[in-house]
């Protein structure tokens, strides 16, 4: 496997970092109606699930992107760079979120959007 498709991997695990975060800084979790409980939270446990929730929406367009790149035989340093690079964005976009940065997190998060960019643009180019 690519190291690319080892992200993709990785992006589809990372939100359930974020959760477990915002699940083990608040009280009184209830597994029977988690979404609820979750939709109630405040502060940092509120902004590591919108993290989460941010992650799992991320996903999909990366991991087309990741695959698409590999399908056509697009230049596998750059799928393997930007795929890196992704990742990277997406762990500091959830650490900025859950600290409250919303420059810092817009940031990131253009970037990590730039790198999904330049997967479709590799395809493209193959």
């Amino acid at each position: 496997m690519t190291a690319a498709y080892w992200c993709v991997l990785l992006a589809a695990v990372l939100p359930l970092v974020w959760a477990g975060v915002a699940k083990s800084q608040a009280d009184g979790y209830d597994n029977r109606r988690p979404r609820p409980w979750l939709d109630g939270l405040q502060g940092m446990p509120q902004r590591a699930n919108w993290a989460q929730v941010n992650s799992y929406e991320a996903f999909p367009p990366f991991a087309a992107g990741v695959i698409i790149a590999h399908l056509v035989g697009a230049n596998q340093l750059l799928v393997d760079g930007l795929a890196l690079t992704f990742i990277t964005m997406r762990v500091l976009h959830g650490v900025m979120y859950i600290q409250d940065k919303a420059t810092a997190r817009s940031i990131v998060w253009l970037v990590g959007f730039f790198c999904v960019i330049g997967l479709f643009l590799a395809a493209g180019w193959a």
